[in-house]
């Protein structure tokens, strides 16, 4: 039962995320986004600790002080800020900090189910300690960004954020692309 309820809610959150991705034109990353999820080392350690109403790796780490599948994602997934963390908090590539919204509100969405709001991204990142790990510009974006998000909504923000990914690709191709926090400043 554990395994058709997890894999039910991967399949959810990745379709949501993916919905999130093409809204914003991040059409590859959302077509690839969290496919380690099916690994066995992922797999199977979530279907173990599988609740259903919040990540199965949170559970697992409450209870034993790490989550094994975790270890195993963080590293793999670009779009999570613990990939950027060595020694220090580094600076996220935008595409990566557009994808880890649409994560977040994926997440929220499909665990919170009919209590969803478009305030929840927002306070579930105020309720956590990420924002002290994460760099500084990053962490004021991302908060920035979820509480643009609580009051003009997601299609009003991913809209914006389309055209600011799109800017941040031709800066990329040119070669002269800048840190990420210029391209959310601009209005």
């Amino acid at each position: 039962m554990k395994f058709c309820r997890h894999l039910h809610t991967i399949d959810a959150h990745r379709f949501a995320v993916m919905k999130n991705c093409f809204k914003c034109g991040l059409y590859c990353q959302g077509l690839l986004h969290d496919l380690s999820k099916y690994s066995p080392q992922e797999f199977w350690e979530s279907v173990k600790y599988f609740q259903g109403d919040c990540s199965p790796y949170r559970y697992e780490r409450e209870h034993f002080g790490y989550a094994a599948g975790w270890l195993h994602h963080k590293g793999r997934n670009k779009h999570h800020w613990e990939y950027w963390y060595d020694d220090k908090p580094l600076e996220m590539p935008f595409n990566y900090f557009v994808e880890m919204i649409c994560d977040r509100i994926g997440a929220c969405r499909i665990y919170e189910k009919e209590n969803y709001t478009k305030e929840s991204a927002l306070n579930y990142y105020l309720a956590s300690i990420d924002r002290k790990f994460l760099h500084p510009v990053t962490a004021q974006m991302l908060e920035d960004v979820l509480r643009d998000i609580s009051v003009r909504g997601e299609d009003a923000v991913f809209s914006d954020l389309k055209i600011k990914v799109k800017e941040w690709r031709r800066k990329k191709r040119r070669g002269s692309c800048t840190p990420t926090s210029e391209h959310l400043n601009k209005r």
